[in-house]
């Protein structure tokens, strides 16, 4: 057996479906190798969108995506997509071709040092020297990606380490790697203390994080906060851990978040922050969700505890075990008065939008789509002012929100996509762009049309990057620069190109019927939606 073929046993004894690539000479072998797989491999049109897609059937599937590129230009070009995943703790296994094991160092034709390239972005990397360490790399490299805070493993793999033979193949049973041991399970005296503390507490919060979807404690955290009537609050990379309109949910924190939500995060006298980072994004002030508060941080990295913001009771493990821990303390806390503070809170700070009617609502858009999604639909927003509104006014029922949150990465949303329905053929996947994250991916269509990946894309088109000029309106006085997005593609002939149907709203007067038909069947289609270039996020 030749290294790429130890590769692909290994990748077959994980239960790898689906790997998102683009060939070259350095990755040939692995290619090669994967043709006597079932192991269903996916042409993307630009390396970046492979980790974006890999991504994306990662966080709907709950296992490792996997993508495969070549040496050089292949393997930088898919650095961003490695730092996305990275930034939102998303498992993925990144496989490299490599020069030469005897050439590195040499500068030869498309040699990069890419684990040193890396080394900022993934929670490991290795170089195969040896071919007989391929099962033992790989068997490591999965379960570093997806236990405890999850991440990317990226591994390199020299073009002769791929074709040279192994003595005998061997896939491991069972990891024992003595530097690399998560904690899973909570201190259970910290739990208790966690308990006595809601006791003591009038206005209780939890804030969720993304953390909370990564462990799937999306039930253990519902329960909890049904049973106890604490209120729920999410950071954006948290969209989706409480439905909506459930009684306990209070939106979004942070910049962008809704004023109720920041409100409720820093009024109340015990925060319990979970899978989260204390981020500038959710928490623009560390000092406020400490002041006057009881702060409880719950994460699987113990790193992330303290770095932003001072626990009061730090406690290290993973969502889902400790919610379900939870259950098994009796405790009891009154929270009444502070829930009736919260809705009234919400009702009168609740955004009043006034509209141009000579074009479309984003807001109000978004929310009627959302609303006619299927019950657990995956709705990907991309990054720019189509996202904030997508966090404000996406309707979330049993389904997923998806979006780059810490890294904010353009082009997102459509590969994000792809890979979400390869998870889940049977669910419906919406992709929300604007048209200028449109135009980062666009090529991904082909991709679409090849591999036959029913998704629906919606384009919010105002001729402009829209988040840069709302910021060059605040701060430079209207003073813009590079942000007209003149000469982009006519979307309708763009469409037609590439076979894809194609409807156009141009304002609300047809909202409803339009929609209807962009969600009737299980097919590709592309909704372009002209929005004023002078709307804003900002409430």
């Amino acid at each position: 057996m030749k290294g790429a073929d130890a590769i692909i046993r290994c990748l077959e004894a994980e239960g790898v479906t689906h790997v998102y690539g683009y060939p070259g000479v350095a990755i040939c072998p692995f290619y090669n190798s994967i043709l006597n797989s079932d192991i269903q491999t996916v042409l993307i049109r630009t390396e970046q969108n492979a980790a974006h897609a890999a991504s994306g059937q990662a966080r709907v599937s709950g296992k490792p995506g996997v993508c495969a590129v070549t040496s050089g230009p292949g393997a930088t070009n898919v650095i961003t997509g490695i730092a996305t995943a990275y930034a939102d703790s998303i498992p993925l296994i990144c496989i490299t071709g490599q020069v030469n094991s005897e050439l590195l160092g040499r500068d030869v034709f498309q040699e990069a040092d890419i684990t040193g390239a890396v080394e900022s972005f993934v929670k490991y990397s290795y170089l195969v020297k040896n071919v007989e360490d391929i099962p033992r790399i790989f068997k490591e490299a999965f379960h570093i990606a997806n236990t405890g805070r999850k991440g990317p493993v990226l591994i390199d793999v020299p073009i002769d380490i791929q074709n040279a033979e192994l003595k005998t193949f061997e896939y491991p049973e069972e990891i024992n790697m003595r530097t690399y041991k998560p904690t899973v399970k909570g201190n259970m005296l910290q739990i208790k203390k966690v308990a006595k503390a809601l006791e003591e507490a009038h206005r209780p919060i939890i804030c969720a994080g993304g953390g909370v979807l990564l462990s799937d404690a999306r039930e253990e955290l519902r329960a909890f906060a049904e049973k106890h009537q604490i209120p729920v609050v999410s950071t954006m990379m948290g969209i989706s851990a409480m439905p909506t309109e459930h009684p306990m949910y209070f939106g979004m924190v942070g910049n962008n978040g809704k004023p109720y939500a920041n409100r409720a995060m820093n009024e109340s006298d015990l925060l319990i922050m979970v899978g989260a980072r204390v981020a500038d994004r959710a928490v623009s002030q560390p000092g406020l969700i400490t002041k006057n508060k009881i702060l409880v941080h719950i994460d699987v990295d113990p790193a992330e505890i303290g770095k932003n913001a001072g626990a009061s009771i730090p406690l290290v493990g993973d969502a889902k075990h400790i919610f379900e821990d939870f259950n098994h303390v009796d405790f009891k806390c009154d929270t009444t008065e502070w829930i009736a503070t919260l809705r009234a809170n919400k009702e009168a700070l609740t955004p009043r939008r006034n509209p141009n009617p000579d074009f479309v609502d984003p807001a109000a858009f978004i929310t009627r789509l959302s609303e006619k999604m299927q019950e657990n639909a995956v709705y990907v927003a991309d990054v720019g002012q189509n996202q904030i509104w997508s966090c404000g006014y996406h309707v979330v029922k049993e389904g997923q929100f998806m979006t780059s949150g810490g890294m904010g990465t353009m082009g997102y949303s459509i590969p994000a996509a792809m890979g979400a329905k390869v998870a889940a053929p049977d669910r419906q996947v919406v992709a929300v762009c604007g048209d200028g994250s449109f135009q980062m991916s666009m090529m991904e269509l082909a991709t679409i049309c090849q591999h036959q990946i029913p998704v629906k894309i919606v384009v919010l088109k105002n001729s402009v990057l829209g988040m840069v000029r709302e910021y060059q309106h605040f701060t430079y006085k209207d003073n813009y620069s590079m942000i007209d997005l003149s000469g982009s593609p006519d979307l309708a002939q763009l469409s037609k190109a590439y076979g894809i149907p194609f409807l156009r709203l141009e304002n609300m007067n047809d909202c409803e019927q339009v929609i209807d038909e962009f969600l009737a069947e299980d097919t590709s289609m592309i909704l372009e939606c002209i929005i004023d270039p002078m709307d804003l996020v900002a409430y």
